[in-house]
């Protein structure tokens, strides 16, 4: 009996196998549509976090090949709109890595978005982002700062978590291998 093939789904596997092409390359880890940040390294987490020289690179790529908008060596040959849209998903992908980098610190309880995985939390993007946003990512009890923490109103806990990533990254430096 022949066999039926879904052809959206397959297109979907050759999108994850191309974005995580050069993951798998550069990070030496085995990357899939299953992958979520809870599951990548931290050194490969801490590389991703610094937001600078080709970091950037592997979550444009990530997020173009995904998406079926090609490589990300392509980025800059986007249509303005494209490229607003894949920036979107850089910085909300990148606060997802930069929490987890804290969450594995210690400072965090648990973060908004840990239950998708990469591939998701990309493709469901639109409908995903809203509601993830709108969460803070919950303090550890063992962090210094959790008494004052916890008395804050949750605009003041916004504030307070983005004052942490400077920190953050500061102390993750000495983590990663190479950049």
């Amino acid at each position: 009996m022949p066999q039926v093939i879904d052809l959206e789904e397959g297109r979907l596997q050759v999108f994850i196998k191309k974005g995580f092409r050069n993951w798998k390359s550069r990070f030496n880890e085995d990357f899939g549509a299953d992958t979520r940040l809870t599951n990548i390294t931290f050194n490969t987490l801490c590389i991703l976090s610094q937001g600078r020289e080709n970091s950037n690179f592997y979550i444009y790529d990530l997020i173009m090949n995904i998406s079926g908008m090609g490589s990300g060596f392509e980025f800059n040959e986007l249509e303005p709109k494209e490229k607003m849209a894949v920036i979107d998903q850089y910085l909300f992908l990148l606060d997802s890595i930069r929490f987890e980098c804290m969450k594995r610190l210690g400072w965090f309880e648990s973060c908004p978005g840990d239950d998708y995985t990469l591939v998701e939390l990309i493709r469901r993007f639109d409908s995903l982002a809203p509601h993830l946003k709108a969460q803070i990512p919950v303090l550890s009890e063992k962090h210094p700062q959790y008494e004052q923490f916890s008395g804050m109103t949750s605009f003041e806990k916004e504030a307070f978590i983005r004052k942490l990533i400077p920190k953050a990254l500061d102390m993750i430096k000495g983590y990663s291998t190479t950049l």
